[in-house]
C-alpha cells in the first residue's frame, strides 16, 4: 500500500470515529436538560442497534454491486449530517419531543452511520496487500479520533451543551466530502440482482462454516455485556468524582497501544486465542467494576476502563480481520455488514434491554415522600415528575396539601449544589456489585463455550 493511500485511510478512520465519539457518550448530559427521561435514553441507545440490524446488508450490497464503496460512504455521511442537523432544530424548539428526536433524527443518523462502519473496513482492506499486518495500523487512527472527540468536548465545554451535536455535524460533512478522494473501491460483484442479494443473504453462506458460526454467535453474545459498558460506566466514573469525558477516553487510549502491538500477538496467538484473551479481559473488567464501584475505588474503575483496549482490539478488530479472511471476495462488504448486524445490531439491541432491566432491579425504589431525608434520595427521572405531582396536588388542595408541601421542599433544595448531592446519593444507592456481577458472569460463560467449540482456521502465509 502506497503512502498516499495510507494517509487517506488513516484520516478516514480518524474522522469516522470522531463523529461517533462527539456525541455518543455525552448525549444524555445535554438531552436531560431538555426533558429526556430514563426511558427516552433507553430509546436513544436502542435506535443505533436497530439501524445496525436494518441497514448494513443493504448498503453492503450496493457497495458490492453498484457503486464504488468510497462514494457510498460519502453520501451516507452527508445524509447522516442532515439528520443530525434536523435533530438540533428539534432540540431548540419550544417543546422538544424526545420521541421525534429519537426516532427521526437519531434513528435517521444511525441508519446512515452504522453501515459506514463496515464500509470503512472494506475500503481499507481492499487497498491493502496484507490486512493482517496493515489494518491494525490504519484502524488505530479511529481510536485516536474517538479520543480527540472526547478531549475536545471537555476542553471546549461542549459535553453538556447542544454544541456536541454541531461538532458531530461538522465532522460528518468533512468526511462526507473527503470520502470521494479515498482510494477507488469499485464494486466486485456483477450479474442480475436477486431478492437474496438485496437482503444481503449472500453473506449468510459464511454461517455454513462451523467455526465462523461459533465466532459470530460469540460476537453477538459478548455485545450483551458490552452494552453495560457504554450505557452505565460513565455513571460510576461520575460517582467516583472523576472527569467523565477524560476518564472514559482512557479506554480508547489503551486501544492505541494494543492496536499497535496486535500484529505481534496475532502472529503468535492466532485467531482463536486472540479472541479468547479479549474475552478474558471482559470478565476481568466487569469484576473490577463490581468490587470497585460500591466503595468508589478509583484505581479499580480506571483499570477496568483501560482494559477496554484489550477487550475491543483483541476481539472486535481480530474478528474484522477473520471475517475478511473467511468471506468470498464478491461478498466481503456484505460479510463485514453481517458482523455489524450480529454485534452492534442484534447483540447491542438485546444488551441495551438487558442492561436496562438489570439496572432497574439493582436500583432501589423512591423512599416515601414523608420520610424526612436530607438530601432526598430520589432519581433524576423522579425529579422530572415534580410537575406532575404538583398538578395532582392542585386537583384536591385539601387532600393534596402534604404532597404539595413535599414538592415545595424538594424544589427549594434544588440549587446546583443540592442537585449534585441528590445525583451522588442516587448513584450510591444502586447495587453496583450485583449490577456488574451479571456481565462478568455472562462474559465468563461465553468465554468457556467459545474455547470449547471454536476450531481455529488453518493459518495461511501472509501475502507481502
Amino acid at each position: 500500500m502506497n503512502t498516499s493511500s495510507r494517509i487517506k485511510l488513516s484520516v478516514m478512520m480518524l474522522l469516522q470515529f470522531f463523529i461517533w465519539g462527539s456525541w455518543y457518550v455525552t448525549a444524555p448530559n445535554y438531552l436531560g436538560t431538555i426533558g429526556f427521561t430514563g426511558g427516552d435514553f433507553g430509546t436513544t441507545y436502542s435506535v443505533g442497534p436497530i439501524a445496525g440490524i436494518i441497514a448494513p446488508f443493504f448498503v453492503g450490497m450496493i457497495a458490492d454491486r453498484f457503486f464504488a464503496a468510497q462514494r457510498v460512504l460519502g453520501v451516507m455521511h452527508l445524509v447522516g449530517a442532515a439528520f443530525m442537523l434536523y435533530g438540533t432544530v428539534l432540540m431548540k424548539g419550544a417543546n422538544p419531543s424526545a420521541s421525534t428526536i429519537n426516532w427521526v433524527a437519531f434513528f435517521g443518523h444511525m441508519m446512515c452511520f452504522y453501515p459506514t462502519l463496515a464500509l470503512t473496513n472494506t475500503i481499507a482492506m481492499k487497498a491493502m496487500t496484507n490486512p493482517e499486518k496493515e489494518f491494525p495500523l490504519i484502524r488505530v487512527f479511529g481510536t485516536i479520533g474517538w479520543i480527540v472527540a472526547g478531549l475536545s468536548l471537555s476542553w471546549l465545554k461542549f459535553d453538556t451543551s447542544i454544541n456536541m451535536f454541531y461538532m458531530t455535524i461538522g465532522a460528518s460533512v468533512v468526511l462526507g466530502f473527503f470520502s470521494f478522494a479515498l482510494p477507488n473501491t469499485p464494486p466486485t460483484a456483477s450479474g442480475p440482482v436477486s431478492a437474496r442479494q438485496v437482503l444481503g443473504l449472500d453473506a449468510l453462506v459464511l454461517l455454513k462454516n462451523p467455526s465462523y458460526l461459533v465466532f459470530i454467535l460469540a460476537s453477538m453474545l459478548i455485545c450483551i455485556p458490552l452494552a453495560f459498558y457504554y450505557q452505565i460506566t460513565s455513571r460510576i466514573v461520575e460517582m467516583a468524582g472523576l472527569p467523565i469525558g477524560q476518564t472514559m477516553s482512557y479506554g480508547q487510549m489503551s486501544e492505541i497501544f494494543f492496536m499497535l502491538v496486535m500484529p505481534l500477538f496475532f502472529a503468535r496467538l492466532g485467531v482463536k486465542w486472540m479472541l479468547a484473551v479479549g474475552m478474558v479481559a471482559w470478565v476481568l473488567r466487569y469484576a473490577l467494576f463490581a468490587f470497585g464501584a460500591p466503595d468508589e475505588v478509583r484505581w479499580m474503575v480506571i483499570t477496568g476502563i483501560v482494559l477496554h483496549g484489550i477487550c475491543y482490539d483483541f476481539f472486535f478488530v481480530t474478528g474484522q480481520i477473520y471475517t475478511d479472511q473467511a468471506a468470498p471476495k464478491a461478498v466481503r462488504a456484505q460479510a463485514q455488514g453481517l458482523l455489524v448486524l450480529f454485534t452492534l445490531g442484534i447483540g447491542m439491541a438485546i444488551g441495551a434491554k438487558v442492561a436496562g432491566e438489570i439496572e432497574t432491579r439493582c436500583t432501589p425504589p423512591l423512599s416515601s415522600p414523608w420520610t424526612k431525608q436530607t438530601p432526598f434520595v430520589i432519581s433524576v427521572d423522579q425529579l422530572a415528575k415534580l410537575e406532575e405531582l404538583e398538578t395532582a396536588a392542585a386537583k384536591d388542595p385539601a387532600a393534596g396539601a402534604p404532597l404539595a408541601a413535599f414538592v415545595k421542599e424538594v424544589r427549594d433544595k434544588l440549587t446546583p449544589a443540592n442537585a449534585a448531592i441528590l445525583r451522588k446519593a442516587e448513584l450510591q444507592s444502586i447495587d453496583w456489585k450485583t449490577l456488574w456481577g451479571f456481565p462478568a458472569a455472562f462474559a465468563a460463560a461465553i468465554l468457556l463455550l467459545f474455547t470449547l467449540l471454536f476450531r481455529p482456521p488453518a493459518r495461511t502465509p501472509a501475502v507481502n
